[in-house]
């Protein structure tokens, strides 16, 4: 090697094999690494979002006089920030266990378009419903939209929106579910311990003081994991939190929605029976899914037979 130069070393190759939860698993647990890792990916997060939000309140301090409310500037700005963890967490896994980042996308490691477009097909229509339900039964606060903010917010939920629902679920479903996962040897251990420490830090980011709010954060995480660990992949998992999203937002628009009051997450702000559609038909969709894998079983990486050459002219 001449002198002066440095090799970086090659990133590992994904094991053969293995479920996508247990990629990063090895003979040592790794669990002060771990926690690194998730203190990298909140605060990454945290600091992504207030760079984003002071950013956003100093362009519009330039054209607008009232500071405070949320604006189309201020959410496009938070979405725009949470993002920004599908590449954070590609490379906090390359950086701290030496795994490619695209092996976040599924356990083929890339974006599955074709599941893709199989879970919009299947989930979509179960939240137009379910919301369009919830909204009925608890007509909330309105408030008075200008004709260019709700042209605004439109624009901004429409193109940001899903990427900030992918940005939580690749940190969420994608890193921490794979880390948590592997602190434990165990098939169904290592599941558990995934699902529950991911259930745990989503919800941790979005802190909500009723508790029927953290009921639906549950069902939520156990349903995102769930399909994440049957389908090898974050695919429906990022359509279902972007699904939920951008149809919340939608009908807040038509309804002229109280923004202030439909954010509040203090107690005694939500019943239970609010968050029943909602939950029913994240059941629904994880029941989908086992049912279109309960031949097969969960994906897993390919075979170390699979990446031969000579498998490669079989297929």
């Amino acid at each position: 090697m001449p002198p002066g130069k440095t090799i970086t070393p090659s990133p590992q190759p994904v094991p053969p094999g293995v479920e996508y939860h247990r990629v990063l698993e090895g003979e040592k647990r790794q669990i002060g690494r771990g926690v690194l890792a998730i203190f990298l990916l909140v605060g990454g997060l945290f600091a992504s979002i207030q760079l984003f939000y002071l950013l956003a309140v100093w362009i519009e301090g330039f054209f607008r006089t009232e500071q405070g409310e949320l604006t189309p500037l201020t959410l496009g700005a938070g979405m725009a920030a949470t993002a920004m963890l599908i590449p954070w967490s590609m490379l906090i896994q390359r950086w701290l266990y030496g795994v490619p980042g695209p092996s976040l996308h599924s356990v083929a490691s890339r974006f599955r378009f074709d599941l893709f477009g199989r879970a919009m097909i299947a989930i979509i229509p179960l939240f137009v419903i379910a919301l369009a339900i919830t909204e009925y039964l608890d007509p909330r606060a309105t408030a008075v939209w200008s004709h260019g903010d709700i042209i605004a917010f439109f624009v901004v939920v429409v193109l940001l929106v899903p990427l900030q629902s992918a940005g939580e679920e690749y940190g969420l479903r994608g890193l921490v579910f794979r880390i948590a996962g592997s602190w434990a040897h165990g098939r169904w251990a290592s599941l558990i311990l995934g699902t529950v420490v991911s259930g745990a830090v989503f919800s941790v980011i979005h802190t909500a003081a009723d508790p029927w709010w953290n009921v639906f954060y549950v069902v939520f995480s156990l349903s995102a994991s769930f399909m994440t660990w049957r389908t090898g992949g974050i695919e429906y998992a990022v359509v279902m939190h972007a699904v939920v999203n951008v149809m919340t937002f939608t009908y807040w628009f038509i309804l002229n929605a109280d923004l202030a009051d439909r954010f509040d997450r203090s107690a005694g702000t939500v019943t239970p029976a609010l968050l029943i559609p909602s939950a029913l038909a994240m059941i629904t969709i994880a029941a989908i899914v086992w049912l279109r894998t309960r031949h097969t079983g969960p994906a897993t990486t390919p075979s170390a037979r699979s990446r031969t050459p000579e498998a490669v002219r079989e297929s």
